[in-house]
């Protein structure tokens, strides 16, 4: 397939392309987590060098664990509200509604930037219930669009950190004011992931800036009064390390063994109504 959606995004949004990228990559392994074609697909026509952003195997393989265990969080949602409403915020060009793939019951929107909701209208096919909304997730006025009659679903994956530190919680308590009863599900790093985050060498290509940081669950629920903290889990998934290199190995060994680093990188839950 010969490359023709030429991509000149930059900073935060031009981040987009190493995620899907690292996720495209990693469904071409043999022993893939992901097994994400609809990714691969679309890389396949996007005219960009990606080697400039200097995604490791294991930075794949890492994106892999964090997309499957949100992908699996939405599934279970779906599960027990399969009238549900879906979230995805920051969506880039992930293709989470392809792989969940809910029922016609559930009404999916996918918000990101306008040129990034185009770029991704021209890459993915049209899905019957999913909607594409182009705005800034700072916005105030996009959850006009969205019913507030169900249950919902929030996913925010690789994008809540470059928001600034007093527009998450906005952000948060505008959604539970528009549903019912919802649960969400993001990553999120301590103030010192934060810090480590800055210095990763595909962040610093893109030149991308990194803000909001998160060093202690419950402090979000005094932010966002009508969150509940549900629980948390870190990507040091054993079976998924065992795939990655010696060294990235002995890190996260050293990792969990101290606890400042052990929270400097985690995927959260919160549950609300």
């Amino acid at each position: 397939m010969t490359p023709d959606e030429k991509v000149t995004l930059r900073e935060e949004k031009e981040t987009l392309l190493l995620t899907v990228y690292g996720k495209a990559e990693e469904s071409r392994m043999p022993d893939s987590l992901l097994r994400d074609r609809f990714a691969a697909e679309a890389i396949a026509r996007v005219n960009y060098d990606f080697s400039k952003l200097k995604v490791r195997r294991d930075d794949m393989i890492s994106l892999a664990i964090r997309a499957h265990l949100l992908d699996n969080w939405t599934r279970e949602f779906i599960g027990r509200h399969p009238d549900a409403i879906v979230l995805h915020l920051g969506c880039g060009l992930d293709s989470r509604v392809f792989r969940v793939d809910p029922p016609a019951s559930v009404r999916w929107f996918d918000v990101d930037y306008p040129e990034v909701i185009a770029l991704r209208g021209r890459l993915y096919p049209e899905r019957a219930g999913s909607t594409l909304l182009g705005t800034s997730l700072t916005d105030p006025q996009w959850l006009d669009a969205v019913p507030a009659d169900r249950p919902a679903m929030i996913v925010a994956e690789g994008v809540l950190p470059y928001l600034r530190e007093d527009e998450v919680p906005r952000l948060f308590n505008r959604i539970t004011a528009h549903f019912p009863a919802g649960d969400m599900g993001f990553d999120c790093y301590s103030r010192f992931g934060v810090r480590l985050l800055r210095r990763h060498q595909s962040i610093r290509a893109t030149g991308a800036s990194v803000h909001w940081g998160l060093d202690d669950p419950h402090d979000l629920e005094a932010q966002v009064p009508k969150l509940v903290f549900v629980g948390e889990v870190s990507s040091h998934d054993p079976a998924q390390l065992a795939r990655m290199s010696r060294a990235t190995r002995l890190l996260s060994r050293i990792f969990l063994s101290i606890p400042a680093l052990k929270k400097a990188g985690r995927i959260v839950r919160y549950r609300f109504g």
